[in-house]
């Protein structure tokens, strides 16, 4: 029987690899699927990964119906024997529960790959949703690491070199600000110790937690 099955971890814990990988071992084996992906770094519809591999991919927006989608593949004789999903935390709960469906009523396996929570350290919607859904739940097993040496657990929002926890859930540089994501352990995570504002503590000596 088909399986939906998510794998989750932070930024830099190899997600976009291991789905490239898991890509790449169906294909080697002859066998025909269909990719997707939604903002990836490289650009609209790719699947990049940070050690340099990359491919194309369908891209996702909240207007695509993976159901309808594989159906018209199918009744145009397209062989589609798996799927790779790649920031499925991207996804709508509508989206999520269309993958569900293919499963279940297509036999075909669906691979998801994505971050589980956002910066203010709430689950994503699609992310909640595959929790809710998935078959498998894997997290990845190459851990991400804070600046600290500590598993990274938690993705922070840097806006123009400041971590910030509130604001819309996704954000991407504009002509004003200039946005970056840094994983860290909960513990500075909780206390917004960013790797700058430990290179500002030990440069000027200013306390770090406000001692």
């Amino acid at each position: 029987m088909a399986q939906l099955i998510f794998f989750c971890g932070t930024m830099d814990s190899g997600k976009s690899t291991l789905a490239l990988q898991t890509a790449h071992n169906h294909q080697s084996r002859g066998r025909k699927g269909l990719i997707f992906s939604s903002k990836d770094r490289a650009g609209s519809g790719k699947i990049s990964s940070r050690i340099g591999l990359r491919t194309d991919a369908i891209e996702v927006d909240e207007s695509l119906n993976f159901h309808e989608y594989v159906l018209e593949q199918l009744a145009q004789s397209q062989k589609v024997e798996f799927i790779i999903a790649d920031e499925a935390q991207f996804y709508t709960s509508a989206q999520i529960e269309q993958l569900a469906t293919i499963v279940d009523s297509l036999d075909i396996d669906v691979f998801t790959f994505g971050i589980l929570t956002d910066f203010r350290t709430e689950l994503f919607p699609g992310s909640a949703r595959l929790v809710e859904l998935a078959d498998e739940i894997n997290p990845l097993q190459v851990g991400a690491l804070c600046w600290c040496g500590s598993r990274a657990t938690h993705q922070a929002r840097i806006i123009n070199g400041v971590m910030v926890t509130e604001g819309e859930q996704i954000l991407l540089s504009t002509a004003d600000d200039v946005v970056a994501y840094e994983v860290l352990c909960r513990r500075h995570h909780m206390r917004q110790v960013t790797s700058r504002k430990s290179r500002d503590y030990y440069a000027t000596n200013v306390p770090l937690f406000g001692e």
